[in-house]
């Protein structure tokens, strides 16, 4: 692969052309990679008012009653998105599913309490306490490095 930079006053913001003979797995990676680094908005619903959120001040993203709510210090919202495409969204370095209904934020988090057989208690910042499900121990396990 070479890559190419070219320096043009005339253009405002950074501009980015693949050529290729054909679409390649290597292409395909590369725009994938690419589309992942695009700012995406995350907006919630609280008091019947649509706010941008902040993903740096997301504590957890969980479902319950059908629905998706985002929990931060300043309250807990309605999302329109479902947890798979928050997933995707969502810095990885960050955000972890500890289930099958849940996403938290690692820099949220206070402590993992490794006590309870079979499961890990998360204790977070503000004080609130989660569970991550018997299925998901061993990623999270592995990503602690325990």
């Amino acid at each position: 692969m070479k890559i190419e930079i070219k320096m043009d006053s005339s253009c405002p913001e950074p501009k980015i052309i693949i050529v290729a003979a054909s679409m390649t797995g290597e292409v395909q990676e590369i725009v994938k990679r690419l589309s992942e680094m695009s700012p995406q908005v995350l907006s919630g619903i609280r008091e019947e008012k649509l706010e941008i959120l902040d993903p740096l001040e997301l504590i957890r993203i969980y479902a319950g009653g059908g629905k998706i709510f985002a929990v931060t210090d300043k309250g807990e919202y309605l999302l329109r998105l479902r947890l798979y495409e928050l997933e995707e969204r969502l810095d990885r370095n960050s955000f972890v599913r500890i289930s099958n209904s849940e996403i938290i934020n690692l820099k949220k988090v206070k402590n993992f309490d490794l006590g309870f057989s079979g499961t890990i208690c998360v204790k977070f910042q503000n004080g609130t306490t989660t569970y991550v499900s018997r299925r998901y121990v061993s990623k999270i396990k592995q990503i602690l490095g325990v």
